[in-house]
């Protein structure tokens, strides 16, 4: 019953002041720069005897306009990498987890048909190899644009990119991983 009256207080409050909730299904590409981890090298190598590949990814996100051109956005994405190593060894495939949390910042008011908007915010990379993960926080930022179809659905393209530590600590290790991600997605807003 708490849940219940909970919710509803929530869902009033949220009419009441003319906000409007978003959730959204995108896929894409994923695209790593600076991706080199390190050598596995016992003498020699350099940092990019290991590197992490392109992947495709999946993301689902929920937003919450709180003003006419402002809102909040949470999302989790996943990505699919592989670890490539010099040495001619084989690829070894892994799933990429990403948790974010971003304000969003869009050009045209709430209503509006098409909503070029700017984003930024912080997130964790969860890099899960082999029964073993190592997770590192950055953070994130870009932009993109939402068309409403009808009254209710809505697609939208996304250009971000993401930044963290390198993951894993090996040798040689420097620098910050940087993942671009180019999206499409369909969405419900209210």
């Amino acid at each position: 019953m708490r849940k219940l009256l909970a919710l509803m207080a929530f869902t009033a409050g949220t009419v009441a002041w003319g906000q409007g909730f978003e959730a959204w299904f995108s896929a894409g590409q994923s695209l790593l720069s600076n991706s080199g981890l390190g050598t596995t090298a016992t003498s020699g190598g350099t940092k990019d005897d290991v590197k992490l590949s392109d992947g495709f990814r999946f993301s689902f996100r929920m937003g919450l306009n709180t003003q006419k051109f402002t809102g909040f956005e949470i999302g989790y994405g996943y990505n699919r990498s592989a670890l490539q190593f010099r040495d001619g060894s084989a690829d070894v495939g892994f799933g990429e987890h990403q948790g974010t949390v971003n304000y969003v910042f869009h050009v045209t008011p709430e209503g509006s048909k098409a909503r070029p908007f700017f984003t930024g915010g912080v997130g964790f990379n969860n890099y899960s190899v082999s029964g073993s993960s190592n997770t590192k926080f950055g953070v994130n930022y870009g932009g993109g644009v939402k068309v409403k179809l009808m009254s209710n659905y809505a697609i939208r393209f996304d250009l971000r990119q993401y930044t963290n530590p390198k993951p894993f600590d090996l040798p040689l290790k420097s620098g910050w991983v940087r993942q671009t991600e180019i999206s499409g997605g369909f969405g419900v807003v209210f």
